[in-house]
C-alpha cells in the first residue's frame, strides 16, 4: 500500500481508475498499463499528487486556473451561493442576481457592442450555442441558405457534435462522425510552416485571401460565419502572422459574414487582458465566446457574448412567439456565477492583467532559450501561452515519427524534477496560472530543458536519434 500525508492509499485509487474511470484523450490501448496522475491539492501555481510529490503546474489545469489553486474568496463565494440559493431553472424569463449581476460585470469589459450574454456550462456548449443563435437568426431574418461555416485546421472548438466538427485538430478526428457538408476548414496560418523563402507578410497575404477566395467560392450570401481562436490553442498554440486578426475580421465585414472569437483560452488575462480581440487585436466580433478562466476552473461555466445589433433583430415586433431553443439544465448556475464574480474581483483588484503583462515577455524570453537545443524545432507564442515544437531534424523541421512519443518522453522527465507540461504528440504546451512567479518560471525552464536533454540522449543511445 501507497500512501502518504494526506492519508490516500494511491494504489487502491489506482486500481479503481483503470477498472471504472473513462478519460477523455487517451491512448486506449494503455489504459491498462499505465499508472494514473492522480492530483490532490493545489495552491498558487502549483500542485500535490497523491503520492505527496509537488509540481509546478505547467498547464494551469487546461488553460484555465488563471488566478491560482486555493483561493478562499472563491470557495467562500460557491459555498455561501449554495447555502442561500443552490439552483433554479434558467428557463424562461427567470434569473438568479448573480447570473445578472455577472452578465452586466462582463458586458462592461466586452469590445464594441457585445452586451448581451448567454451563458452555458462551458466552452464546447459555448461554441455550440454561438454556431447555432447564428443559424437560428439567419431563419428568422429569411435567410435560410446562409448557413455555411468557416473555420481552419488545427482549430479547437469542442467536443459537441458541432463543435468538434468546426474542429480541426487531425488527431481529434479520427473514428468520430462530424458535420462536412456545411463546414470548411482553412489552412492553418501557421507561419512556422510556411514555404521556404516566403516573407511573414506574403504569407499573411496567402492566409487571408484562403478565407475571401472560400467566401467567394461558396457565395457570399451562403456563408454563415468564420469562427476563430485569436491564437490557435490546443492546435499547438500557433500564431498568426502580424495583422492576420484585424484582416480577416474585414474581410467577415466586407462580405456580411459574421465574425465569431472563440476567446475559451485566450480570455480572462491569459494574453493581459479580460477580453483579447480589441486591445491585443483590434477586432469587434459579433459574438465571443469564452470559459476556463471565466471562473478558474473552480466551477464549471461558460458564455457566449453577442452584439446588441444582432440580438436587435430578434427582439422587434417580428419576434413575438418566436423561441431561441436552445440552453442547458445549468444554463446560469447560480453557484458559478458567484465564483466567476469572485473570480473577476480577484482579477480586478490584484491586477492580474497587468501582472502577465508585465510577466509573459519574461516568460516567452526565458522559454525561447529552449531553441538553442537540437531537438527544439520552434518555440512560439503569446505571454502565458507557449508552444515547444519539437524536430527530428531541426534544419528540415521534420516531425518525428509518432512511436519516438517525444512530448511524452519529455512529460515524464519533467515530473519527478517538479514540472507538469502538456504532451502532445511532438508539442510540448504550457499555459500556467497567471500568478506564478519570476522564479517559478526559472525553474520551469530549466527543468524543462533538462527534460528535453535528457529525452534527446536517450534517443540517441536508442539509436532513434543521430547526435548533433
Amino acid at each position: 500500500m501507497d500512501t502518504n500525508n494526506f492519508g490516500f492509499d494511491f494504489d487502491a485509487l489506482a486500481e479503481k481508475d483503470r477498472d471504472h474511470m473513462i478519460h477523455p484523450w487517451v491512448d486506449l490501448g494503455l489504459t491498462r498499463t499505465r499508472e494514473p496522475l492522480i492530483v490532490v491539492e493545489g495552491e498558487g501555481a502549483t500542485v500535490t499528487d497523491a503520492k505527496g510529490h509537488r509540481m509546478i503546474d505547467g498547464i494551469g489545469g487546461m488553460w484555465c486556473v488563471n488566478v491560482g489553486y486555493g483561493r478562499n474568496e472563491i470557495a467562500e463565494a460557491i459555498a455561501e451561493q449554495a447555502r442561500r440559493l443552490c439552483y433554479f431553472s434558467p428557463f424562461g424569463i427567470i434569473a438568479t442576481p448573480p447570473s445578472i449581476d455577472f452578465a452586466a460585470r462582463l458586458a462592461a469589459y466586452a469590445p464594441g457592442d457585445l452586451k448581451h450574454v448567454f451563458f452555458t456550462t462551458g466552452g464546447s456548449t459555448a461554441v455550440d450555442s454561438a454556431l447555432r443563435f447564428v443559424s437560428f437568426r439567419n431563419n428568422f431574418l429569411g435567410k435560410p441558405k446562409k448557413k455555411h461555416i468557416i473555420t481552419r485546421e488545427y482549430a479547437y472548438h469542442g467536443s459537441t457534435l458541432l463543435s468538434a466538427s468546426v474542429s480541426g485538430k487531425p488527431a481529434d478526428r479520427g473514428n468520430m462522425d462530424l458535420i462536412t457538408d456545411y463546414i470548411h476548414h482553412l489552412p492553418v496560418p501557421n507561419p512556422y510552416r510556411r514555404p521556404e523563402g516566403m516573407s511573414l507578410e506574403a504569407f499573411c497575404d496567402a492566409k487571408v485571401a484562403d478565407l475571401e477566395n472560400k467566401i467567394l467560392e461558396l457565395g457570399p450570401e451562403n456563408v454563415a460565419c468564420f469562427i476563430a481562436e485569436p491564437l490557435l490553442a490546443s492546435g499547438g498554440v500557433i500564431v498568426p502572422p502580424p495583422g492576420y486578426q484585424r484582416r480577416t475580421w474585414e474581410i467577415c465585414r466586407k462580405h456580411d459574414v459574421l465574425y465569431i472569437s472563440d476567446e475559451v483560452v485566450t480570455g480572462f488575462g491569459r494574453l493581459g487582458h479580460v477580453f483579447a480581440s480589441k486591445p491585443v487585436f483590434d477586432i469587434e466580433p459579433d459574438i465571443i465566446t469564452c470559459a476556463k478562466g471565466l471562473t478558474s476552473g473552480y466551477v464549471p461555466l461558460g458564455a457566449m457574448l453577442v452584439s446588441d445589433r444582432l440580438f436587435a433583430d430578434l427582439t422587434a415586433t417580428a419576434g413575438k412567439g418566436q423561441f431561441f431553443a436552445n440552453g442547458y439544465t445549468y444554463s446560469a448556475h447560480p453557484v458559478a456565477c458567484a465564483a466567476g464574480m469572485a473570480n473577476l474581483d480577484i482579477i480586478e483588484r490584484e491586477d492580474i492583467c497587468g501582472r502577465v503583462r508585465e510577466n509573459g515577455p519574461y516568460f516567452q524570453q526565458r522559454m525561447a532559450e529552449l531553441l538553442e537545443l537540437d531537438m527544439v524545432g520552434d518555440v512560439r507564442g503569446s505571454q502565458f501561452m507557449v508552444c515547444v515544437e519539437l524536430s527530428a531534424d531541426k534544419k528540415n523541421k521534420t516531425v518525428p515519427p509518432t512511436n519516438w512519443d517525444y512530448a511524452w518522453r519529455i512529460f515524464e522527465k519533467c515530473r519527478p524534477k517538479g514540472l507538469m507540461v502538456r504532451p502532445l504528440s511532438h508539442l510540448v504546451i504550457l499555459s500556467p496560472p497567471l500568478v506564478i512567479t519570476r522564479a517559478q518560471i526559472d525553474e520551469t525552464v530549466e527543468v524543462l530543458k533538462q527534460g528535453i536533454q535528457e529525452v534527446a540522449d536517450d534517443l540517441t543511445r536508442e539509436g532513434l536519434r543521430t547526435k548533433a
